[in-house]
C-alpha cells in the first residue's frame, strides 16, 4: 500500500506509515533493586509467569480481560508498558522485566509486541514458551514494515496521523496514532463503539522508526512457539500471520476476530496461553 499521498507533510516517512500492519500494536530499564523485584515476581506453585506484552495504538489494559481469567486460574501475570520507542531498546526493556521473575516464563506478544518478544527472550533459559496474538515474529533482518508490505490486506496506513517528536539527541521523530474516528472499524471492529471510544482517546503512539528497525535475533527458532491468527483483521493481514506461524512451525488458532482479539475475545487469547502453559512447564 502507497500512502504518500495521504501523507504529503510527512513523506520522509509516508513508506513507513503505509500498510505498517498495526504493530502492533502493540511494547521494557527499572531502577527497582533486583531482589526486591524478583520477591513480588515469585511464581505461584507450579505455575509459569504469563508476561503479556502489548503493541502499538494500545496499552496494558487491553490486556485486563486475560489477566482477569489467567488470575483466576492460578497464574502469576504481569504487563509491563511496552515503551513503543525502538525494537532493540524495547526488547531490552522487556527483557530486564524478565529477569524480575523467578521460574518459567510464558512470554506473549500482541502485534508490534510479538517482535518485541521475539528479541526479549532470545538466549533466556527460563522462558518456555512464546505466544504470538495477532502478531509479528520477524527473522532477523526484517522488520515490521517489510513483513506488513509482503502481503496485501492492511488498511492501516490511511488511518495514521503522524505527530513530530523531539529526540534526546537533537532531531525529531514521528510518532504514529489512529485517527480517533477511524479506530473502531480499523483496530477493533468487533468492540463496542463506547469501549473503542475510549481506547482510541488512551491509545499510546508508536515511533515511526521502531516499525522500520530490523530483527537482530529471533528466538522462535528455539523456542516453542504458539501462534493466534485473527481472520478479520485490517491491521497485518491474515496471511502474512499465517506465513510467519508457519515459518516457526508454531501451534497455529485461527479466530473470526478483529485485530483487537485480547479486547474482543479474552477467553479465546486465555486458551492459547494455557495451552503453552501446559504444554511446555512441567
Amino acid at each position: 500500500m502507497n500512502l504518500k499521498a495521504a501523507f504529503r507533510p510527512t513523506r520522509k516517512h509516508a513508506a513507513l506509515l503505509g500498510a505498517v500492519a498495526g504493530v502492533a500494536a502493540l511494547t521494557l530499564t527499572t531502577t527497582t533493586p533486583a531482589s526486591a523485584a524478583k520477591a513480588e515476581h515469585r511464581p505461584t506453585g507450579n505455575k509459569p509467569t504469563v508476561v503479556l506484552v502489548h503493541g502499538a495504538f494500545a496499552d496494558s489494559s487491553s490486556w485486563n480481560g486475560v489477566v482477569k481469567r489467567l488470575q483466576r486460574e492460578g497464574y502469576p501475570v504481569i504487563a509491563p508498558a511496552n515503551p513503543l520507542r525502538g525494537l532493540a531498546s524495547d526488547a531490552e526493556y522487556v527483557h530486564s522485566v524478565l529477569k524480575s521473575v523467578n521460574g518459567p516464563v510464558v512470554l506473549v506478544g500482541h502485534s508490534y509486541g510479538g517482535a518485541v518478544i521475539s528479541e526479549a527472550a532470545v538466549g533466556d533459559p527460563q522462558v518456555k514458551a512464546l505466544v504470538y496474538v495477532a502478531a509479528f515474529a520477524p527473522a532477523k533482518g526484517e522488520s515490521a514494515l517489510e513483513l506488513s508490505n509482503k502481503f496485501p490486506g492492511s488498511t492501516l496506513g490511511p488511518t495514521l496521523n503522524s505527530v513530530p517528536f523531539p529526540l534526546p539527541g537533537g532531531g525529531t521523530g514521528a510518532d504514529l496514532y489512529i485517527k480517533a474516528d477511524k479506530f473502531h472499524h480499523q483496530f477493533a471492529a468487533d468492540v463496542p463503539k463506547s469501549v473503542t471510544d475510549l481506547m482510541a482517546a488512551t491509545q499510546r503512539p508508536v515511533a515511526a522508526s521502531a516499525l522500520e528497525e530490523k530483527a537482530t535475533a529471533a528466538a522462535w527458532k528455539t523456542i516453542p512457539s504458539w501462534n493466534l491468527i485473527t481472520t478479520q483483521d485490517y491491521n497485518i493481514p491474515p496471511a502474512a500471520q499465517r506465513f510467519m506461524a508457519q515459518r516457526a512451525h508454531a501451534h497455529t488458532v485461527e479466530i473470526k476476530a478483529s485485530h483487537a482479539v485480547s479486547v474482543s475475545h479474552p477467553g479465546a487469547v486465555t486458551r492459547v496461553i494455557e495451552q503453552a502453559a501446559q504444554a511446555t512447564v512441567r
